[in-house]
């Protein structure tokens, strides 16, 4: 079987819910992503045979297929196909498995993986949201086969979050000291210049934005202690939960003779992909499972993992997850993560490959471990190794 080799990785400044990129379509959002990755790699982009793209809430801007409108949108040919995936949270890190899993079969040689999100047009489960007008309140009561399974349990991330801190009992306190710190570790590598390199600073003559906009400089602990709880006799506030963006990333994925036929040096390897489901009213809980089997089937250890992106999607998360396979802090998000960078769904996945890649070249790492939690209760984990 062929490797599945990262050849290149590149994303759009982060913009904070009504920020910056609020304005931009979710098309060109991704379009940027793909010229710059077309301009990073110089390669023929007519070369690319597929293009895979993960999003959240198809519909308005990010309907029709937002992979082949995004390429189009960029002015890129119009041989080369494009299909969306909705993985939920996980979309784009699944575009990514499935380009591995192309170019790794023998079936293709060059194919773009990513990711894009507007949330600020398009509202967090707006596609749920539209279903009363069709008589349907939500995604699942409907269904009878899900009643009898599961009852009338709340199906929400928010209401996940918390049952993940009372079944670890992480308290708040711990939560907001984990969200002070993403905020300021994304700071520093800010104002270190470590995302320059990943990042295609955006600027269409109408909106501009070089640098992620979620990082808050002044928040503390003590601002963070006055917010409310989501719910009531919970424990998390917004403060611990991912932020509201938007953004786009996307990857070149290659196969050993695409490399070779043009001329391309591959930056990582693909070493191992594992998809994993669990609890889905837990919901969050599934990293932890498939993480313990990556590891198990790449026959590596916690000790082997330079560095860790897991999806801060809520602080309880992370830290249910640290508790349970013990890789060391510094190790995880070490330039912070969703909590002050922000989560554009679609594209977090793809973002956090970039990320992760460039963390790994700049330190001189070799493993890094991505896994991030999913609606259904689903995680997908990504060991890739720097070359």
């Amino acid at each position: 079987m062929s490797e599945a080799y990262i050849v290149d990785a590149v994303r759009t400044p982060v913009g904070r819910r009504n920020g910056s990129l609020a304005a931009v379509h979710s098309a060109d959002l991704g379009a940027h992503a793909l010229g710059a990755l077309m301009d990073r790699t110089a390669i023929d982009p007519a070369a690319v045979e597929d293009v895979v793209f993960g999003c959240l809430d198809q519909l308005g801007s990010q309907s029709g297929d937002i992979a082949r409108t995004s390429w189009l949108a960029a002015g890129l040919p119009e041989s080369v196909p494009g299909v969306t995936i909705d993985r939920q949270c996980g979309s784009s890190q699944q575009a990514v498995h499935f380009a591995a899993q192309a170019v790794m079969s023998g079936l293709s040689d060059l194919v773009v993986a990513g990711g894009v999100q507007n949330m600020s047009q398009i509202p967090l489960t707006a596609a749920a949201l539209v279903g009363p007008q069709f008589g349907m309140p939500d995604p699942y009561s409907g269904s009878r086969g899900w009643r009898k399974r599961y009852g009338s349990q709340t199906v929400s991330q928010f209401h996940a979050a918390e049952l993940m801190a009372r079944h670890w009992d992480i308290t708040r306190e711990e939560m907001e000291e984990f969200a002070l710190s993403s905020h300021r570790r994304a700071a520093l590598a800010a104002d270190s210049g470590w995302f320059e390199r990943e990042i295609a600073p955006y600027d269409d003559g109408e909106a501009s934005l070089a640098v992620d906009e979620g990082p808050r400089r002044d928040t503390s602990l003590e601002s963070m202690a006055r917010l409310k709880t989501l719910d009531p006799a919970g424990r998390i506030t917004a403060a611990t939960a991912s932020q509201i963006s938007d953004g786009a990333a996307a990857l070149l994925i290659a196969s050993e003779r695409g490399v070779k036929e043009h001329g391309l040096t591959p930056r990582a390897r693909i070493h191992r992909m594992t998809v994993l489901g669990d609890d889905p009213i837990m919901m969050l809980s599934a990293p932890i499972p498939a993480t313990r089997k990556a590891l198990k089937d790449a026959g590596l250890t916690e000790g082997d993992i330079d560095a860790v992106e897991i999806n801060e999607a809520f602080a309880s998360v992370v830290l249910a997850w640290q508790r349970e396979i013990g890789i060391a802090p510094e190790r995880v998000n070490p330039v912070g993560g969703a909590i002050a960078l922000g989560h554009p769904l679609g594209a977090t996945g793809a973002r956090l490959m970039t990320t992760m890649l460039h963390h790994l070249e700049r330190t001189g790492g070799r493993y890094g471990l991505q896994t991030m939690c999913e609606g259904g209760g689903q995680a997908n984990v990504t060991i890739i190794e720097r070359l």
